[in-house]
């Protein structure tokens, strides 16, 4: 889990609005199996180790159903630590009537599922980075069928018994309104590199020359309008840098292309050109 800790900058926590907190506790815990670290009326922080929360839901005021063709989430992923893992949760969401998706990223084997509220899921593991390909400081990523006979060798006996301790939030993509301006601000200042681009459609940043923290794309349109406030979908995810130093460099990157932070309860808060919120901790 080396691209998920300090001083390789990574996505710590990803928050989400959901419609219903009861039905979605449910959802991540009775089927993903997160357990409950903090709870309120309408907010619940999920850990998989009891300590530290990578995901937290929260149920706005008036909170209205995900809007189509907007900018903010396209999914947030969650990595897992051994094949096993990945292998005990293909039989887990079968035996439990969930439907998913599934791919082979060369990079990566995933499966990609709903959240009662549509919020997309990835669950993965890496391949070794010594298998990943590089070309020209691209690395090689594909879309293909994933090899379920290979991956459920890999099946334990005592199958699935909920979020592995060591369960981290691997990336986070997001659907952006264009390129070209989101590209400046993620690399500019925020201080990733691109280390692949998907045709004229996607981007997919990282530090440390992960295959990406970060993904984004113009899937649901050029010029996509931000979603509604209350609406389900993402609320921020953060970025996590070394120290205090690396993160006040970037804060006074993101002003010199123009794009101010907010301090507010003392959290560093960006806001992408596209309306994604970013916090920036330490």
């Amino acid at each position: 889990m080396r691209f998920h800790t300090k001083p390789t900058t990574f996505v710590g926590h990803v928050k989400i609005k959901v419609t219903n907190l009861e039905q979605s506790i449910q959802f991540y815990r009775d089927i993903l199996g997160f357990d409950i670290l903090e709870q309120t009326a309408s907010a619940v922080k999920l850990t998989t180790d009891g300590k530290t929360s990578i995901l937290s839901l929260e149920q706005p005021e008036n909170v209205i159903a995900k809007q189509g063709r907007t900018t903010g989430l396209y999914h947030f992923a969650l990595l897992l630590p051994e094949k096993s893992d990945l292998a005990n949760i293909v039989v887990h969401l079968v035996e439990h009537g969930i439907r998913f998706g599934s791919s082979d990223h060369l990079v990566s084997e995933a499966l990609y599922l709903n959240d009662p509220d549509g919020n997309q899921i990835e669950i993965y593991i890496d391949r070794a980075p010594s298998e990943w390909a590089w070309l020209e400081g691209e690395v090689a990523m594909t879309v293909d069928p994933l090899d379920f006979e290979r991956l459920l060798k890999n099946v334990t006996a005592n199958k699935w018994e909920g979020m592995p301790e060591k369960t981290v939030m691997g990336h986070i993509h997001l659907h952006v309104a264009e390129l070209k301006e989101v590209e400046e601000f993620y690399v500019k200042g925020l201080g990733l590199d691109v280390v692949n681009r998907y045709g004229g459609q996607a981007l997919f940043l990282s530090d440390a020359k992960y295959h990406h923290h970060v993904a984004v794309n113009v899937w649901n349109g050029v010029g996509a309008p931000k979603p509604a406030k209350n609406s389900v979908g993402l609320e921020f995810f953060t970025l996590v840098y070394a120290n205090e130093e690396a993160r006040q460099e970037v804060v006074r990157n993101l002003q010199q292309i123009g794009s101010g932070v907010v301090e507010e309860n003392n959290r560093i808060i960006a806001q992408d050109p596209s309306g994604n919120s970013i916090i920036l901790a330490v």
